[in-house]
């Protein structure tokens, strides 16, 4: 015995094609439960109908329409006027699923992240670039770790000996013809700009990570937060992993060469960005990176299955777990010879 059935019907028929039993759905002038239907089969589900039918003939096979296995029978097929409105549903549908991807807050995330590591890239190359090229003129500029301001002082000079005096520098003997000045100014606006662009798009980062993933926003930060979500293709596939795999997210490489070739396996991927492991000694990085990784993965199906977001007293808490733990390892363990 075989169940026949589609989105709007089923039957059940014999081995020779006879139909035993029927049952047929009239209601698709209904768009929203003909979308129901079509999302069911698109699913795997069963109907109503071949639910029904299921009860009263257990021994049937169920097939959809269309299955090479099914024999030929007069099977009660949709007329015209059902066919026309199921093609309006499945229109309907497509532009849901269309509204939904572009609404999707991991696909967003990760065109926001992507995007900023592609102008972070670009800017700290411009940068480099100006740094150099001041350095030319005014060998005396020392900026040491920070040089952000370089551009916009750059930019706002209307000369060389303005830019020396802003920077408390002497002017060189040999400077810039003006023409290479208005280069050189115009290059440091565009680093500017191209600064300010990067912070208006890390602050988007910030707003949308800590609506999608409160509770891991406020443990490790917004950003770091987002990059790990993408890192795992979305919120829920980051929850569901396991506290070694998020904690060894963004160190593929490193744990393949550790699978392929015995090298050392990497304590840490992503996650080595946040100071509670940077900023450790290096001897207890690793210890910390896994108490770390498991209160994130716990953070992340916090946010996943939308429980009560973390407050800032749980994050207290770890950050006293982690002291505890440098407090335990002030030294490095002796190798046993």
């Amino acid at each position: 015995m075989w169940l026949w059935y589609d989105w709007q019907a089923a039957a059940v028929a014999d081995d020779d094609g006879v139909i035993h039993d029927q049952a047929i759905w009239d209601g698709f002038f209904d768009q929203r439960a003909l979308i129901e239907r079509l999302h069911c089969i698109a699913n795997g589900g069963l109907t109503q109908e071949a639910m029904l039918l299921h009860e009263r003939f257990p021994d049937a096979k169920p097939l959809i329409h269309g299955d090479e296995q099914l024999p030929e029978a007069d099977w009660p097929l949709p007329s015209d006027e059902a066919l026309q409105a199921a093609d309006k549903a499945a229109t309907e549908m497509a532009r849901q699923g269309v509204a939904m991807a572009a609404g999707d807050p991991d696909k967003r995330l990760e065109h926001l992240l992507r995007a900023s590591d592609e102008m972070r890239a670009t800017f700290l190359t411009m940068e480099a670039r100006l740094v150099e090229w001041v350095g030319l003129f005014l060998p005396e500029v020392r900026f040491g770790k920070d040089r952000s301001s370089l551009p916009k002082l750059v930019g706002e000079a209307d000369s060389l000996a303005t830019l020396a005096s802003n920077l408390s520098v002497s002017m060189p003997e040999n400077g810039p013809s003006k023409s290479e000045w208005k280069t050189l100014r115009e290059w440091g606006e565009s680093t500017a700009t191209f600064r300010g662009k990067l912070d208006r798009l890390e602050n988007a980062i910030r707003e949308l990570s800590e609506s999608h993933l409160p509770s891991l926003s406020i443990m490790l930060g917004p950003l770091l937060a987002a990059r790990l979500c993408v890192e795992a293709h979305g919120r829920m596939r980051l929850a569901r992993l396991p506290a070694g795999t998020v904690q060894v997210l963004g160190a593929e490489k490193a744990f393949f060469n550790h699978l392929k070739t015995g090298a050392a396996p990497p304590k840490h991927g992503h996650i080595f960005m946040h100071p509670w492991i940077s900023r450790s000694p290096r001897w207890v990085r690793g210890k910390i990176a896994r108490t770390i990784a498991a209160k994130a993965s716990i953070a992340a199906k916090v946010d996943a299955f939308e429980g009560e977001p973390w407050s800032q007293s749980m994050v207290d808490e770890i950050d006293a777990k982690i002291e505890s733990i440098k407090a335990a390892n002030p030294k490095p363990k002796r190798r046993q010879r």
